[in-house]
C-alpha cells in the first residue's frame, strides 16, 4: 500500500472542531467528496490528535482549502500542536453557524454538520453535510496546497 499511496498528491485542507468551550484544528490529508445528491464530505481524523477529541463532541466540523498564499495556515495548522499553542489566538476566524472555527484567511471553505462518525483504525472518519459554504474565492493565484507542497513541514502532533 506504501508504493500505491507515495504516487498520490492530493489536496490538504485546514480541518477544524469546537465543542465543550475548546477550539482545535490541524493540516487533514484524508479527505474528499464521497456524494453528489446528497451532498456528502469525509474527513479523516488522527486518534492521536487533539482535533479528534473535540471532534467527538462537536456537531459540526469546518474544512478550509488553502491556496499557495495560504501555506502559513498550513505550517501553523500541521506544524504545532493545539495540546501546547492556541493556534486561534495567531489566526483571523469568527464562529461558523454551528459552531467551528472559521478561518477567514482560507481561500474557501465549508462546516458540515457531523451525519456519522466511522472507525478507521488509526484515523476516524466524520461524513459531514454541508450547513454553511464560503462565497467563491476571490480571484488569485490558480491552484491548491497538495501534499508535495507541505511534506516538509514537522508535524506538531504524530499522524
Amino acid at each position: 500500500m506504501d508504493a500505491f499511496a507515495d504516487q498520490l498528491d492530493g489536496p490538504v485542507y485546514v480541518v477544524t472542531a469546537a465543542a465543550g468551550g475548546e477550539r482545535a484544528g490541524c493540516l487533514v490529508g484524508f479527505a474528499s467528496q464521497c456524494s453528489i445528491h446528497p451532498p456528502r464530505f469525509m474527513v479523516w481524523l488522527s486518534t492521536l490528535n487533539r482535533t479528534c477529541r473535540v471532534a467527538r463532541h462537536a456537531t459540526h466540523l469546518a474544512v478550509h482549502l488553502l491556496g499557495p498564499a495560504e501555506r502559513p495556515l498550513a505550517e501553523l495548522f500541521g506544524g504545532e500542536t493545539g495540546d501546547e499553542v492556541d493556534k486561534f489566538a495567531r489566526v483571523a476566524w469568527r464562529p461558523g453557524a454551528g459552531g467551528s472555527p472559521v478561518l477567514t484567511g482560507a481561500r474557501a471553505w465549508f462546516e458540515g454538520r457531523i451525519e456519522a462518525r466511522i472507525d478507521g483504525g488509526d484515523h476516524v472518519g466524520h461524513l459531514l453535510a454541508p450547513a454553511e459554504v464560503s462565497p467563491p474565492a476571490a480571484a488569485g493565484p490558480a491552484g491548491v496546497l497538495r501534499y508535495h507542497d507541505v511534506k516538509d513541514i514537522d508535524p506538531g502532533h504524530p499522524a
